[in-house]
C-alpha cells in the first residue's frame, strides 16, 4: 500500500487530486507542450501568461495562447496587468475561454513586463496589488489564484505581506517562486521564504523553484511545509521529470529512465502537436528549440544540434530527429520511420 505524501486540495468545485502544477512559462507552455506534460501526471496546467491589454487589443496569438484542450481541465488561464480594470476584464476572457481558475502574474521578472509596473513590479506597490487582487475576485465566478516572488529584491521581501493581502482580497491558492526578482533566475530559490508564506496563511501555498527531480521536490516539502510543488524549467526537453515528481507525491516507485524509443515517441507525439496548433511553418520553428532541448545530455547532442538547426523542411526534421533519437538505442527502427515519412499511415498518429 502506497502512502500520498501531500493530499491535494480544493479549489472551488474542484478537487486537485496530485497537487503538481506545470508553471506557465511564456512561449513554452502552449497547448502542444501541456498535452505532453499531462501524459506524466500533472495535476493542474496553467496557460502562458496573457497580458491584459493584449486582450484588449484583441490579437490572434493571445486567442491560440488561451485555447484549452478538452482533456487539461481543470485548467487555469494566467494573466497580468496593472491596472485593475484591464486585469478584471481579462479575467472574465478567461473564463469565457473556459478557464476553470484564473492566475494572476506578479512574479514575472522581465524587463519590459517590471517596466509597466506589471509582473514582479507590483511587490513593491503592496496597495496597488490589493486594488488588483480585489477587482478581479469580484470580477468572475471562478477562484482567483496568485503567483508571485518572495520580494523585489533582498532588502525589500515581502512574502508575507502578500500572501496575507492575498488570502483577504479572496485568493484561494497562492504560488510562490522562491527567489526575488533581483536574482531572475540566478542563484539559489528559498524553500524557507516559501515556508514564511505557507505560515502566515491558511489558504493553499505552491512552491516553485529548483526542483529539477524525485530528491529536490521532496526536500522542498520538507522545508516549506508546501501543499503542492509547481514545476518549470526543468520539463523544458525532459517531461519525464514531472513522472518522477509524481511518484513522489504519490508514493508509487520511481519510473524508469526512458527507453530511445519511449523517448522519440515523447518527442514525435510533440511535433504532431505543434504542427496541428501552430501550423507547420510555425511549428517549424518552435520544433527547433524543443527538439534541441529534448537531446541535451544526450550522446552525439552537440553534432545533432549543429545539423538539425539549419533545417527549414518540416519532413526532413521528422526523419533527422527521428533517425537521432531513435539511433540511441543502438539502431534505428525502420517501420517509425517509414510512418514519419508516409503520415497518412496507420502509425502516423504516434509517430509525427
Amino acid at each position: 500500500m502506497t502512502t500520498q505524501l501531500l493530499p491535494g486540495f480544493t479549489l472551488g468545485n474542484h478537487h486537485i487530486d496530485v497537487p503538481l502544477v506545470l508553471a506557465p512559462m511564456a512561449g513554452i507552455t502552449d497547448l502542444p507542450f501541456r498535452k505532453i506534460c499531462k501524459r506524466f501526471g500533472v495535476g493542474l496546467v496553467v496557460s502562458e501568461m496573457i497580458a491584459s491589454r493584449a486582450v484588449d487589443m484583441g490579437r490572434e496569438r493571445t486567442e491560440r495562447m488561451a485555447e484549452l484542450g478538452d482533456d487539461e481541465h481543470p485548467a487555469s488561464i494566467q494573466i497580468a496587468g496593472a491596472d485593475p480594470v484591464f486585469v478584471a476584464e481579462a479575467a472574465r476572457w478567461a473564463v469565457g475561454h473556459g478557464a476553470d481558475f484564473v492566475d494572476i502574474n506578479m512574479g514575472c521578472p522581465v524587463k519590459k513586463i517590471c517596466k509597466q509596473v506589471a509582473g514582479s513590479a507590483m511587490l513593491r506597490d503592496e496597495k496597488l496589488v490589493a486594488r488588483v487582487l480585489k477587482a478581479v475576485v469580484e470580477a468572475v465566478n471562478v477562484p482567483v489564484t496568485l503567483k508571485i516572488r518572495t520580494g523585489w529584491d533582498d532588502t525589500s521581501k515581502n512574502v508575507e505581506n502578500i500572501a496575507r493581502i492575498a488570502e483577504d482580497c479572496g485568493i484561494q491558492m497562492l504560488t510562490v517562486h522562491g527567489r526575488t526578482r533581483a536574482q531572475m533566475f540566478h542563484g539559489h530559490a528559498s524553500w524557507e521564504d516559501i515556508g514564511l508564506a505557507k505560515a502566515a496563511v491558511s489558504i493553499p501555498v505552491i512552491g516553485n523553484g529548483d526542483i529539477i527531480d524525485a530528491t529536490s521536490a521532496r526536500e522542498m516539502i520538507r522545508i516549506s511545509g508546501c501543499d503542492g510543488v509547481m514545476v518549470g524549467r526543468a520539463v523544458q526537453g525532459n517531461p519525464w521529470v514531472l513522472g518522477e515528481v509524481h511518484a513522489v507525491l504519490t508514493g508509487a516507485p520511481l519510473p524508469a529512465a526512458p527507453t530511445a524509443s519511449e523517448r522519440w515517441l515523447i518527442v514525435s507525439e510533440h511535433l504532431h502537436h505543434l504542427a496541428e496548433h501552430h501550423g507547420i511553418r510555425t511549428a517549424a520553428k518552435l520544433a527547433r528549440k524543443h527538439v534541441i532541448w529534448y537531446s541535451k545530455g544526450l550522446h552525439g547532442s552537440a553534432e545533432f544540434r549543429q545539423s538539425f538547426q539549419t533545417l527549414t523542411d518540416w519532413q526532413q526534421m521528422l526523419d533527422v530527429a527521428a533517425g537521432y533519437f531513435l539511433g540511441l538505442g543502438g539502431h534505428v527502427h525502420q517501420h517509425i520511420l517509414e510512418s514519419v515519412r508516409h503520415p497518412s499511415s496507420p502509425e502516423a498518429a504516434h509517430a509525427v
